[in-house]
């Protein structure tokens, strides 16, 4: 259930949530409680909101990430958030903790993405493949224990699965990721794979959102956050 905690910006405009990993953002046919329908809830009961209540998704994230999800709360604010979006005028930084250090310690990566509808995969071609898109992010790597590496990655766009996909292709999956080449699952199904900040011009006011999201808690997380 979503907690007060979990809330990391609130006006009346937009929600910002720091999703917990396994959390479906918005409903699917398996009939878990969605993150979207929680902040729908909890409006509704802290304004005391009559009938239905408006929760646009601006940004969402994977079932097994983790950080930063955005609602807004105004069909205006989505609007204008989705245009955000659209132009690419947001920063979006995402933490990931993978075992093979890449070989450069700071570079961009650009593949063509392809997607895979059946098994819900996504594929990263060196060189435009049919049906693809361009797929940019960078990464630098900013720390490391006995294990693994911890990898800040700066987004340029948003693909189906592009950084999970992305760091496959040069030999870095995820931790946790199955899907996508790691050796074994996480405990708790999670990949260790965090939407850690973002930056935007609000939708309303003449401001800067600077948002960080704190990472899960988890002694491995929370042993690259404190470095």
């Amino acid at each position: 259930m979503l907690q007060k905690e979990d809330i990391i910006f609130e006006d009346n405009h937009l929600i910002i949530v720091n999703k917990k990993a396994g959390q479906l953002v918005q409903a699917d046919k398996d009939g878990s409680v969605a993150l979207e329908e929680e902040v729908k809830q909890y409006i509704k009961e802290k304004y005391n909101k009559p009938g239905d209540v408006f929760c646009g998704i601006i940004h969402r994230i994977d079932r097994p990430v983790s950080g930063l999800t955005i609602f807004a709360r105004t069909s205006k604010a989505l609007a204008r958030m989705n245009e955000v979006f659209r132009e690419r005028d947001v920063k979006k930084v995402y933490w990931a903790i993978v075992k093979k250090v890449p070989e450069k310690k700071e570079d961009t990566l650009i593949h063509f993405i392809t997607r895979n509808e059946k098994n819900n995969k996504s594929k990263a071609h060196v060189k435009e493949a049919h049906a693809s898109q361009k797929a940019e992010l960078s990464y630098k790597v900013m720390a490391q224990s006995d294990n693994y590496s911890l990898l800040e990655i700066d987004l340029k766009t948003g693909r189906h699965h592009q950084i999970r996909a992305q760091l496959s292709a040069i030999g870095s999956p995820i931790k946790g990721d199955l899907k996508y080449g790691f050796d074994r699952s996480n405990p708790d199904g999670s990949i260790s794979l965090h939407s850690r900040y973002c930056e935007f011009k609000h939708p309303v006011k003449d401001e800067l959102v600077k948002i960080i999201a704190p990472t899960p808690k988890d002694a491995l997380w929370q042993y690259f956050e404190k470095l």
